[in-house]
């Protein structure tokens, strides 16, 4: 049944790239939500982070979702800061491509976000998801406290029956306590509203989730 990790990753053989002090550069608006990329955010809302392979396709899942008031792109999960995306394609930094999903909790419970999660790419690939092969291709769940970390352990086994019952194997999803959230390039914010025919290689399984979205 999934995997559980009590830390950051480290790349194999302990080499990862030292970073560097200085932040991404944010832009100063979602393009498609009109909202603030970067905290402060709105007063009442919560924060979700999600991996679940390439991030321009994850994100656009997000931002079309009912409640959700801005997301953003970046890395989480690994050991060096303020990573450069082609330092997170050499999988010496141990992140993961990683939305951060900003939403208002009256509208959209974090079982939806789950749900949305679970449905909108193959959880049981290990490293990879698809055609896109590396680590920080993994699906992972990095949980803002306890609530957060029994919903998502909670939504796993359930969706692991379903998986199971549809034929799939084990899912490998990283369920852990989320570290530093480290912004990505301005050019991969909101990538495919830019770019209307840009790739995107997400795939979901075709089978429902059995949490969340149900009112």
């Amino acid at each position: 049944m999934g995997t559980m990790s009590g830390g950051p990753a480290r790349p194999r053989g302990g080499r990862a790239l030292p970073g560097r002090a200085e932040r991404m550069v944010v832009p100063s608006e979602h393009v498609v939500l009109h909202a603030s990329l970067a905290a402060p955010f709105p007063d009442g809302t919560e924060t979700a982070l999600f991996a679940m392979g390439c991030f321009w396709g994850a994100e656009r899942h997000f931002y079309r979702t009912p409640g959700v008031v801005s997301t953003a792109v970046g890395y989480a999960g690994g050991v060096t800061p303020n990573p450069t995306y082609e330092e997170v394609c050499t999988g010496l930094t141990g992140h993961a491509e990683t939305v951060l999903v900003v939403f208002d909790p009256s509208r959209v419970t974090y079982d939806d976000l789950l749900r949305v999660f679970w449905e909108n790419h193959d959880p049981t690939q290990g490293m990879r998801q698809g055609a896109d092969v590396g680590t920080q291709y993994r699906s992972a769940v990095f949980t803002r406290g306890e609530d957060q970390a029994r919903a998502a352990e909670a939504s796993r086994d359930a969706y692991q029956q379903e998986l199971s019952r549809s034929g799939y194997g084990p899912i490998t999803t990283e369920i852990q306590p989320a570290g530093e959230f480290y912004y990505a390039e301005a050019y991969h914010q909101q990538y495919l509203a830019k770019n209307p025919a840009g790739y995107c290689g997400l795939g979901g399984t075709g089978v429902a989730c059995p949490v969340g979205l149900r009112r």
